[in-house]
């Protein structure tokens, strides 16, 4: 199995920031030899957050070679139907490189409310609208009645460039989204966990596929980690810990990466002995410290770790 390590942009620091300092970052990542890019979904936020669709279709056509993920895009609050063109269109148009990761949304969110979605009903219609999604990226004339979808005779062009369409990994650490991905999903991406908790998760995922007659790819398992690279855990912790969200039941130090590069480069390594080969660094600390940050990410943990036997 290959290890895979790409970058993630969530909520952007600043909110007057000029959208040619977010190109020339993302450029820039790509000169790094980073191996994707992932973007967040919020579409009701004060910070400054893109709409991931719009945002990977507009830098697909000056990327050459990263991969475009979401991490995670919120199903309940999407029509299947325009999402499934969506994707279909933004997977044909970059020849294959689109990995979409779904979620149903922070109990805490707004969003769901905002576009009319009831959060007792995510559950039923996500899972409606992945079979829906698949079979309209692979099939003609789709027929479907759901609880919350049905389309009759619809077919969508163009196809998706990935035979079978983007494959759909699930994100959440909840019992039900072990399950899920295991039932439905074609890979799984967590965040805020522990390797512990990664090597646990895999096993359950495993559990749930035998049980649906599927399979999960083994190196379909990814982790998002939140990374700041300083003279020791604690430097790291005070300058860049603010922005991440805490757990009451875990450290912060057990689901990120701070500290000096050996330090960073072992997390990693804990997740890889996990199970997991995607990893999604999400840069921490202020804005104007990314790009040096994503450097020394490169140098130090991307080039000795990634594409190599494990």
């Amino acid at each position: 199995m290959k290890v895979r390590i790409g970058i993630a942009l969530g909520q952007w620091p600043n909110r007057d920031l000029q959208p040619s300092a977010i190109v020339d970052l993302v450029d820039f990542f790509e000169s790094l030899d980073v191996d994707s890019l992932w973007v967040s979904d919020r579409l009701v936020s004060s910070a400054l957050t893109l709409e991931p669709i719009t945002f990977l279709s507009f830098i697909a056509g000056r990327l050459r070679h990263m991969k475009l993920g979401t991490s995670t895009l919120v199903l309940p609050t999407r029509n299947p139907i325009v999402l499934a063109k969506e994707l279909a269109t933004l997977d044909f148009l970059s020849q294959g490189r689109l990995f979409p990761a779904i979620g149903l949304g922070g109990e805490e969110s707004k969003d769901l409310q905002a576009v009319g979605s009831h959060k007792k009903e995510r559950a039923g219609r996500t899972d409606e609208m992945i079979m829906l999604m698949r079979r309209l990226w692979t099939e003609e004339q789709v027929t479907f009645t759901g609880k919350y979808f049905a389309v009759e005779d619809a077919t969508i062009m163009p196809r998706p460039w990935q035979k079978e369409g983007p494959p759909i990994w699930i994100g959440g650490r909840s019992e039900a989204a072990l399950r899920r991905t295991g039932r439905l999903g074609d890979g799984w991406l967590v965040s805020s966990v522990s390797p512990d908790e990664v090597e646990a998760g895999i096993r359950s995922i495993r559990r749930y596929a035998a049980a649906a007659n599927r399979e999960v790819p083994e190196d379909h398992y990814g982790v998002l980690i939140p990374f700041y690279f300083a003279d020791n855990v604690e430097k790291a912790c005070e300058i860049a810990g603010r922005s991440i969200r805490p757990r009451a039941d875990l450290p912060t130090t057990e689901f990120t990466a701070f500290g000096t590069p050996d330090q960073v480069r072992a997390k990693v390594q804990a997740y890889i002995n996990a199970g997991a080969t995607k990893f999604i660094m999400r840069p921490c600390g202020p804005f104007n410290s990314w790009r040096a940050q994503s450097e020394m990410l490169a140098r130090e943990i991307i080039r000795p770790l990634q594409t190599r036997d494990v």
